[in-house]
């Protein structure tokens, strides 16, 4: 039977990463260009980098979370064999999914929180054309958000029909290690 204490604990992390995402998204960098007046320049002034620190506290909670996962499954790949069943069938489907719904959602956290964390530096002296105030894309910590959500509903279906694999293991020779091995005389 799956651990109901690992369930509630990573959905508290899957929670809290997708509440930093969304929040990252809320308080993403803004950009206007102002002028110096002495100097005769124009720069970017950026608002608050508050949203950098979301998005890689999201990335960070959704790695914590997916790390407990496998680590109570073993990653699929280590432990005993699983018996042949329709569990095991979802559990290696759910695994596959999981792992790329967790990509792509670390991908977009990771992404955008460098993204807005980039602020341009150059000034235009005696231009006519204004600088360029590189921000984040709206809609971008939302996808990593969206993908957070996602991950977290596959990774607890995944641990759960991994559990019911298991609980059903496959023991090879009834579990007698000697079966087979007769003594001649």
């Amino acid at each position: 039977m799956a651990s109901k204490l690992l369930l509630i604990a990573v959905f508290v992390l899957d929670l809290i990463a997708f509440g930093l995402a969304v929040a990252a998204e809320q308080r993403r960098s803004t950009a206007k260009i102002a002028q110096d007046t002495e100097v005769n320049y124009n720069y970017c002034v950026y608002d608050s980098d508050i949203a950098t620190g979301y998005g890689v506290g999201a990335f960070l909670f959704l790695m914590v979370s997916q790390a407990l996962i496998m680590a109570a499954s073993r990653c699929f790949c280590c432990g005993k064999g699983l018996n042949p069943s329709g569990s095991r069938a979802w559990a290696v489907i759910l695994f596959i999914v999981c792992w790329l719904f967790f990509l792509i959602a670390e991908i977009c956290l990771l992404a955008a929180s460098v993204t807005n964390a980039y602020h341009t530096k150059y000034r235009t002296i005696f231009s006519e054309q204004p600088p360029s105030c590189e921000t984040v894309r709206k809609g971008a910590f939302a996808a990593g958000a969206a993908f957070v959500f996602l991950n977290a509903i596959v990774n607890k279906f995944y641990y759960i029909c991994y559990s019911s694999a298991r609980d059903k293991s496959f023991q090879a020779y009834g579990g007698e290690a000697g079966v087979g091995m007769g003594t001649y005389k």
